[in-house]
């Protein structure tokens, strides 16, 4: 490189520098004094340290390469060496790792050690390094490093042996100006230069600064590069596009292409901006000019043209997740008043009120807010959700959901309890919270509503109860006690409603009951019995009278506390086969009739009660399109974070009834015979319409929230052809398998309607189409009933992009056509007989348990 080209350039990156990391390790200064005899007559041992020896000790120091509290080599130890005067090594060290290979993190421990007694060694001192200064520069030339005495050096990030402390000693003055000096900051002048130098060297050569000192220093010395060199991540190499094929086999997510020139040396410009959160003076003044804060009657009686009107309408159908731009923003700010008679207006106009700006925080919450129309279920759960933070909006949200009848606010009531958290009175940031903030953070009401319905209705208060009561078992001790503060207020509230202590009284024996079983379920999953030694022990647990179960005063069932039971009838109940070997209870009910209900003991059964909850959900909307698709969403209930109960339905999984009867159609008509039907080969007609129904339903619920882990084991049919599935370990697109089918169609189901020629094959894909359809138009309130989710601890919907997940399947960037023809290209897709031969394999492995 010529003169003129280097002085061109003022630093090297790190990434360019494919060295491997080098140090020296130079010498100890420092005075170690022997121990004192009253300690040597207290523990004689300390009699063979080196340190107590007439001549110097054989010390050796001990350096290893950590970064992120995590080890990147092994430790690297100096030569033997004897000492004469003075502890010096002047030894290099070369590390397997390089420079560019270093994470910005990157820490060297050096820990000097010396003879404990015969084979073992004792830490003289310890220094923890970074290889990285404040400014991401990597440091060169020679360094003093403290050393915490007795102590071994801690690699972590927020080490405890730092090599550098505040200590401003007359040693270390000089040598930081020593290093300034190397560097060219400092003007030469040789003839004070020499007499500086010739005053340190005597300072240094008498020790003054180091006798008096109490520390023991170890010197190390650094590469001095030419330049200073910066951290810098290496490059990626582009990727050249693949193509639509090559992608789908090897599925590589595309490379976003980025035009070249802004492409060099992007990551070198990385450099986090401090500015960043602040907002922009310039925009913040363009923003204030193009919306006028004053309710002017002209912004009052402004009107969208045709133009404007479609642009508007474009941005209210956006999806709850997506954001707005400024121009959006801005647009919908100037129409707020004509946007005020929408009822889809009301969220986005929210995502465009600048919330750090008290003048337009008022006209919003205090003018615009009261006078907006009544809004949808859908918008007024996601105002419930973690991004509102203004206690007047979320009251209105609320206020809208009084609304709902008992039923309805039941399918929402998971999601409610879990907006708990969201609300002011949870989040301990009170206290970082600036006065003068045009927010209000008082209380929204929602936990005086979720109670005030709870002791209304029996039944809503029993679930209630639980999903409150699980949230208390959790291990996050902040948000447990705030739950716990709400059981305690809705206690007192029960309390002073009719029948109070009758009804708390019922819940007392609930939990015992919930707490009997668990203890039993526990002890059988923990047994080593065979299976029916199992059985037994719990038959005569249940007949003890000691445990109260065979016999009880009538008590509602935590599950669906519509059902009041008296007891469970021993000889039905048994122990499934499965790993966890949940208990199959059949309770006898006060009507007369029976009530079969499965415990299991050690699963989450969170996600299994989210799936049905929506499902439930999902039927509703159906239904009141007129479309019954005999779906069987059982009850589930989690009455702790690992045990819970699921309502049992009797019938067979399609694996025990392909070994039993070879297909579903001899199952069925085994149970329901017709001779004369034969357009339903001889099996009674209602019962393969119930199948057909059935088997689009659950394709369509199943597909829309990514139910993966499917196989014939948990796949189910009853003998009246309610087909459904169990088990939903693996949800939003996450599945065991390799290659999963988008849509959940197996073989056995196709034949069971006759085959894929059938009439009953059509029929059962225009059900899917019809369902697909209908449930689109509700796919913000799916979105947002998921969305709630996210903090509640459940495995599939923690640190996922859930909306991302679900919204990719509505597809609702597609017209209704298009989106039928979507559907039915992901049916034919998962046909066994226009698929092709390998997607045949594929599909066969998939189904096998």
């Amino acid at each position: 490189m010529d003169k003129d080209n280097r002085d061109d350039f003022t630093f090297a990156k790190l990434s360019d520098l494919k060295l491997p990391v080098t140090f020296r390790i130079s010498s100890l200064e420092g005075t170690r004094r022997p121990r004192p005899i009253s300690e040597l007559l207290e523990k004689p041992e300390l009699r063979f340290h080196g340190v107590q020896s007439s001549s110097l000790s054989d010390l050796y120091v001990t350096c290893q390469l950590v970064a992120d509290n995590k080890p990147l080599t092994i430790p690297f130890r100096t030569s033997f060496k004897a000492f004469k005067t003075s502890f010096i090594w002047n030894e290099w060290i070369t590390l397997p790792v390089r420079y560019c290979d270093l994470p910005l993190s990157s820490q060297v421990t050096f820990t000097v050690w010396d003879i404990g007694g015969p084979r073992a060694a004792v830490p003289v001192g310890g220094s923890t390094f970074r290889l990285f200064g404040k400014k991401w520069t990597l440091r060169r030339g020679k360094h003093r490093l403290l050393l915490w005495t007795d102590q071994e050096a801690d690699g972590s990030m927020d080490s405890s042996t730092p090599s550098k402390l505040g200590i401003r000693d007359e040693m270390g003055r000089l040598e930081k100006l020593v290093k300034k000096y190397e560097r060219g900051d400092l003007p030469k002048s040789d003839w004070l230069d020499k007499l500086a130098f010739r005053k340190m060297e005597e300072i240094h050569a008498v020790r003054a600064e180091t006798e008096k000192s109490e520390n023991l220093f170890l010197y190390i010395d650094l590469p001095r590069f030419d330049f200073p060199v910066i951290f810098s991540e290496p490059e990626v190499p582009s990727i050249p596009q693949p193509s639509n094929l090559a992608l789908a086999s090897a599925q590589i997510p595309p490379t976003p292409s980025i035009s070249s020139s802004f492409a060099v040396d992007t990551h070198l410009w990385a450099v986090i901006d401090p500015e960043i959160a602040r907002e922009n003076p310039v925009e913040d003044k363009h923003r204030r000019l193009v919306r006028s804060h004053r309710s002017s009657p002209y912004d009052r009686e402004l009107k969208p043209n045709a133009k404007i009107r479609d642009e508007l309408g474009e941005i209210l159908n956006y999806a709850p997740s997506q954001p707005l731009n400024s121009e959006e923003k801005d647009l919908i700010w100037k129409f707020r008043f004509y946007l005020a008679r929408d009822k889809r207006g009301l969220t986005k106009f929210l995502k465009s009120v600048t919330w750090r700006d008290p003048s337009e925080v008022k006209q919003a919450v205090e003018e615009l807010l009261p006078m907006w129309t009544e809004i949808d279920t859908d918008d007024a759960l996601e105002l419930l959700g973690p991004g509102t933070v203004d206690s007047r909006v979320r009251a209105f949200a609320v206020k809208q959901l009084s609304r709902a009848d008992d039923d309805e606010l039941l399918l929402y009531l998971l999601q409610l309890v879990q907006a708990l958290k969201f609300e002011s009175a949870a989040s301990d940031q009170r206290s970082t919270r600036s006065t003068t903030s045009a927010i209000s953070y008082d209380d929204s009401g929602l936990t005086d509503f979720l109670i005030a319905r709870g002791v209304q209705n029996h039944v809503m208060g029993n679930r209630l109860y639980w999903y409150l009561m699980v949230e208390v078992a959790l291990e996050d001790r902040v948000m447990a006690k705030m739950y716990g503060r709400v059981v305690f207020k809705f206690m007192n509230k029960i309390l002073e409603s009719d029948n109070g202590s009758d009804r708390r009284e019922l819940m007392r024996r609930q939990g015992l009951l919930i707490e009997t079983l668990a203890k039993r379920a526990k002890e059988l999953r923990m047994s080593k019995d065979p299976r029916p030694k199992k059985i037994e022990k719990l038959r005569s647990f249940i007949v003890d009278s000691k445990n109260n179960l065979s016999t009880m005063a009538p008590l509602p069932l935590p599950l669906n506390a519509r059902i009041e039971v008296t007891g469970i009838i021993p000889e039905k109940s048994s122990v499934f086969k499965s790993n966890l070997f949940p208990m199959l209870l059949y309770f006898q009910c006060s009507d007369g009739s029976e009530f079969p209900v499965i415990f299991k003991d050690g699963d989450d059964m969170r996600q299994d009660q989210l799936v049905i909850q929506l499902f439930t959900l999902m039927d509703r909307l159906l239904r009141k399109e007129n479309l019954d698709l005999k779906l069987s969403p059982y009850d589930v209930l989690a009455t702790g974070p690992l045990q819970g109960m699921a309502q049992f339905l009797p019938s067979k999984t399609i694996a025990a009834i392909v070994s039993e009867n070879g297909t579903l159609l001899n199952y069925l008509r085994a149970n329901n015979p017709d001779e004369g039907s034969m357009g339903t080969y001889g099996v009674e007609p209602s019962v393969v319409d119930t199948f057909v129904r059935s088997c689009a339903g659950y394709c369509v619920v199943t597909y829309l929230l990514g139910v993966g882990d499917r196989h014939l084991d948990n796949l189910l049919l009853t003998p009246d052809g309610h087909f459904f599935h169990v088990d939903f370990g693996y949800i939003l697109g996450r599945d065991p398998k390799p290659f999963p089918p988008p849509v959940k169609v197996c073989k056995e189901m196709v034949d069971g309607m006759g085959g894929a020629q059938s009439s009953h094959y059509a029929r059962f894909k225009n059900f899917c189409f019809t369902a697909f359809t209908i449930l689109r138009k509700s796919a913000n309130l799916i979105l947002n009933l998921v969305a709630l989710m996210v903090d509640a601890n459940i495995p599939d919907i923690k640190h996922r992009d859930v909306h991302e997940q679900i919204q990719e399947k509505f597809r609702l960037d597609l017209t209704e056509e298009e989106a039928i023809k979507h559907f039915e290209a992901l049916l034919n897709e998962t046909s066994y007989f226009t698929a092709v031969l390998d997607r045949i394999h594929d599909l066969a492995q998939y189904w096998r348990s």
